[in-house]
């Protein structure tokens, strides 16, 4: 895939139109890592309206390409997505939450029949009390999910469901209630410029 080829990828991935809750920016992507490469931010809202003070997630989106790949890969494409959100303390204390959090990024990715190779990540739990003038603060835990994989696509249109799988694992992390099947979300796309 040349210059062009990748500029008309890019632009499918700007179609994508996550549920209602999931606000997505385009940002700068990383330049050293691949020969082309697009990168998303998302934020997610437990309202319709995605204001900031409800900002329940957030998570960044990269897309790399390497024409003829690179042996890690094992592929020419590689997801790379990094995601926090908050969860309640009694979700932080429990001992299965990493397994329990790379398992949502394997099931989005399933669930949406995303074919993938060489999956790899880390899970970790974050933890804050506060002390001194800061001590009314409610203690905070969240979770962190670094993941990457390698899309194994046919076709530019099957990494749609990739970016949408990632758009669906956002929500499930954020613990938005599921859309039932065969329901989508009534939104346009959200951008921020």
């Amino acid at each position: 895939m040349d210059v062009n080829g990748f500029n008309r990828l890019v632009d499918l991935l700007r179609t994508v139109t996550p549920r209602e809750e999931i606000i997505l920016e385009e940002v700068p992507a990383p330049q050293k890592l691949a020969t082309y490469a697009f990168a998303f931010t998302a934020d997610v809202s437990n309202g319709a309206h995605g204001d900031d003070e409800d900002e329940v997630a957030s998570g960044r989106f990269v897309l790399l390409h390497e024409p003829g790949g690179q042996d890690t890969w094992e592929g020419e494409f590689r997801c790379v997505t990094f995601l926090r959100a908050d969860v309640d303390v009694a979700m932080q204390e429990d001992p299965l939450l990493p397994e329990v959090g790379w398992s949502w990024l394997l099931d989005s990715l399933s669930d949406r029949g995303c074919e993938f190779a060489a999956p790899s990540g880390t899970v970790t739990r974050v933890s804050s009390a506060s002390f001194g003038k800061l001590s009314p603060r409610n203690d905070e835990s969240e979770i962190e999910i670094r993941a990457s994989w390698s899309p194994l696509i046919s076709k530019n249109e099957e990494l749609l469901e990739h970016v949408l799988a990632w758009c669906k694992l956002l929500g499930e992390v954020a613990g938005l209630p599921p859309l039932e099947d065969g329901v989508s979300s009534l939104s346009t796309a959200r951008r921020r410029n």
